[in-house]
């Protein structure tokens, strides 16, 4: 099959491009390299996936994307988002970034490639607000302008599914972990001040937080899990995570007693938006994709200390 998958460079996505490029699939990928996070993060994702087989468009979202539909795709596999639940990106840049760019996405999909066998957005948990712990039939209600956003392109996708226009499904992930984690996000941030004796900020209240912290790994075996599955699938929302809880005291312990180091707690205020809880409810997953987590968050966590220390030690 041919499959874009867009915001390539980034975190969860380059791990799908190498996962779809090792099942014999040919992997275009699209980002825009932007600056929420240090673009040479991103250009080292990148080198690490090209090697592999994948070709990536530089291109924004938002701009004419005619040049990335010169031949069609089987499958696109759209992870590219403003990301951030309690960042200080502005309103505007999540509407643009997250329901502009998806609409134009979406947009060149029907003008360039009607035949597509499945759009699959990745949308996520923020979706369902403070308490994550539902399953798909149960009503959105976000709290944060990234979860607000990401719900708009949800249904922009899901609207056109609709209408009989597009075959599509929307996955919503659960606290994604694992190498290539973003540098902001809980467990990259963990590892990096531990390794250099820098204080932590950890938000008062967050250490009783509980997540369903998934592997990366897991994540795209259940999204790679699609192809052939379209029809099963299509017009359906599925959460996408693991049913093993944890709190963020539970990571904390772990990545200390991997290191063998004591964190460095630098306490803060509470920080707006934050999830209190999140436990996937993953049934239909299991139904419809035969998905399975695998992965414990010590284990889990064992890779990405053995990532950054490869990447940013050795």
């Amino acid at each position: 099959m041919r499959i874009l998958v867009t915001g390539a460079a980034g975190f969860i996505a380059s791990h799908l491009c190498e996962k779809l490029v090792a099942l014999g699939h040919e992997v275009v990928g699209l980002d825009n390299f932007n600056d929420y996070y240090s673009p040479a993060l991103k250009e080292m994702n990148a080198k690490d996936i090209e090697v592999k087989g994948v070709s990536i468009f530089r291109v924004d979202l938002n701009d004419d994307l005619s040049k990335v539909f010169e031949k069609p795709y089987d499958y696109i596999y759209h992870l590219a988002a403003q990301p951030g639940i309690s960042s200080d990106t502005t309103l505007e840049e999540y509407v643009r970034n997250n329901i502009y760019a998806t609409q134009n996405l979406l947009d060149t999909v029907l003008a360039y490639n009607p035949n597509l066998k499945s759009f699959v957005n990745i949308a996520t948990s923020s979706v369902y607000g403070i308490e994550a712990t539902v399953d798909e039939k149960i009503s959105a209600q976000p709290v944060s302008f990234y979860g607000s956003t990401k719900l708009a392109a949800e249904q922009l996708v899901l609207g056109l599914q609709r209408l009989g226009k597009l075959k599509a499904c929307s996955i919503r992930l659960y606290s994604v972990f694992g190498p290539r984690e973003r540098p902001e996000k809980l467990y990259t941030k963990l590892i990096e001040n531990l390794y250099n004796d820098k204080p932590f900020p950890l938000f008062e209240g967050s250490v009783k937080h509980e997540r369903s912290f998934t592997y990366v790994g897991d994540i795209v075996e259940g999204l790679a899990a699609i192809i052939g599955k379209e029809d099963v699938v299509n017009g359906e929302i599925i959460n996408l995570g693991t049913d093993e809880v944890n709190t963020t005291q539970d990571g904390i312990n772990a990545v200390e007693q991997i290191m063998h180091k004591t964190l460095i707690i630098d306490n803060k205020p509470p920080r707006k938006g934050d999830q209190q809880r999140t436990a996937a409810v993953i049934d239909k997953a299991r139904k419809l994709l035969n998905y399975e987590p695998k992965v414990t968050l010590k284990q889990g966590l064992e890779e990405q200390v053995k990532w950054y220390k490869e990447k940013f030690i050795d």
